[in-house]
């Protein structure tokens, strides 16, 4: 702990983000970066608490206050050694994770402001990149092979921590390019697919063998491996089977992201095919990250409007008394992609898509109350008969994702990630990946 007495002195400083006007014309990340110097006080700020809550609350076991003193006395390869010894992929967390051990932080209980430990990670790896500190390494074969089916954060968690491990890993992916959620599910405004890339490529000459446009059917397993690790998340996504559904203009979430992607990748669509916001009402159903994201991605093709409804009522401003520290606190979030324009409402559930000439041009929703249970368990949903109508030529639907239902594998078949948990955090499919690799290394030896 380098200085003492920096939480006292130095208050928290975010990068923040681009300006919005300025941002909202182009796909570029909207996060911006400290100089080194700011990065280093920022560092300094944290206590080296004698219980890291830090620590606990981070599901990879991240060690902050270790790094973050080498980052704040300047020991920059020292402090990606740290960090990268339980993080397979800071550059993928220290953009999109919600930073569990910043809101574990003391500062957080003690002042409401945590140390930036999501924005110090990000910083420490791309200084590693940019210094020549990552550099490509030959690990010694055990002469076993894994197949990994699936190129998510959990499937390259697995892949990176056999490959270390001594395995000669397969990476087996049913779509175009390696990422799986971070490549289709997370706008490039959030996380640059250069990013992506550029630790792929790494993997690569490391000795993982990556095969895209390689679907795999779970009866039938690709031979010739010792072990497999199944990793394809949960691709089904909530539906809301009401009337209207099918009228043109309703789409899942992911085939607006996804497809957005792939255009920002160089690929094209007809213009029936193609999924635009440009000059339409657009209400996005689903009060998620999913959702948040279809809204920036909204805002940047140029909507009239967007209106983000969620059926569960709002969450508290601030503090949440039912989530105290150090817990997850459940309360309102404001993302860079609401700051950029849009309406949001709550407790509204829809009853029927509304069209005209067989494209949608509203959704009916309807007022509800949530009447909380006697034994505190899940509250119950009441309607209460107030009706509107929402104007929407394009509605999206984030309402979260189903978990996949696997067969029984055989004993050296394991399954990590969303595939395992049902949809989550990356952090926690990263956290899943290593286990399972800890977990096939281990079945593998005793065998």
């Amino acid at each position: 702990m380098g200085n003492p007495k920096a939480f006292l002195t130095v208050p928290r400083q975010e990068a923040g983000y681009r300006p919005v006007h300025d941002r909202i014309s182009d796909f570029g990340e909207v996060e911006q970066t400290l100089n080194t110097s700011d990065r280093k006080l920022q560092a300094s700020r944290c206590m080296d608490c004698g219980v890291p809550f830090c620590h606990w609350a981070c599901p990879l076991g991240n060690r902050p206050p270790e790094f973050q003193d080498a980052v704040y006395k300047g020991n920059w390869k020292e402090a990606y050694e740290i960090l990268t010894m339980t993080n397979d992929f800071p550059e993928f967390t220290g953009r999109i994770c919600p930073a569990l051990c910043e809101k574990s932080c003391v500062l957080k209980l003690t002042m409401d402001a945590p140390v930036t430990i999501r924005e110090n990670e990000a910083a420490i790896i791309e200084a590693a990149f940019r210094e020549g500190y990552v550099v490509a390494k030959k690990y010694p074969r055990n002469g076993k092979k894994v197949a990994v089916i699936g190129s998510g954060p959990a499937g390259l968690a697995a892949a990176n921590q056999l490959n270390h491990k001594g395995y000669e890993v397969t990476v087996f992916e049913k779509c175009e390019y390696i990422g799986g959620l971070l490549r289709f599910g997370i706008p490039n405004f959030k996380l640059h697919k250069a990013i992506i890339d550029r630790r792929v490529k790494l993997m690569e000459e490391e000795g993982i063998i990556f095969k895209t446009n390689t679907p795999v059917d779970y009866a039938k397993l690709p031979e010739g491996f010792d072990a497999y690790c199944i990793c394809t998340g949960t691709p089904q996504a909530r539906d809301l089977q009401i009337p209207g559904r099918e009228l043109q203009g309703i789409h899942f979430a992911m085939e607006m992201l996804a497809q957005q992607n792939r255009v920002l990748a160089g690929q094209t669509f007809s213009k029936e095919e193609r999924i635009n916001a440009k000059g339409k009402h657009v209400l996005v159903i689903g009060g998620g990250d999913t959702g948040s994201d279809c809204i920036g991605t909204s805002n940047r093709h140029g909507a009239a409007s967007v209106t983000q409804i969620e059926i569960m009522p709002k969450p508290p401003v601030g503090y949440n008394p039912a989530t105290p520290w150090p817990q997850w606190p459940v309360v309102l979030k404001t993302s860079s992609s609401h700051e950029e324009g849009c309406t949001r409402r709550w407790c509204l559930t829809s009853n029927k898509f509304i069209g005209k000439n067989g494209h949608v041009c509203g959704v009916e929703v309807e007022e509800v109350e949530w009447i909380p249970a006697a034994d505190g368990g899940r509250p119950t949903m009441k309607p209460t008969g107030k009706k509107e109508t929402l104007k929407a030529d394009l509605v999206l639907l984030a309402m979260g994702f189903l978990k996949q239902e696997l067969p029984e594998f055989p004993k050296n078949v394991f399954v990590a990630g969303d595939a395992a948990t049902g949809a989550s955090l990356v952090v926690r499919c990263i956290a899943g990946g290593r286990k399972a690799a800890a977990d096939i290394d281990k079945f593998l030896s005793n065998k």
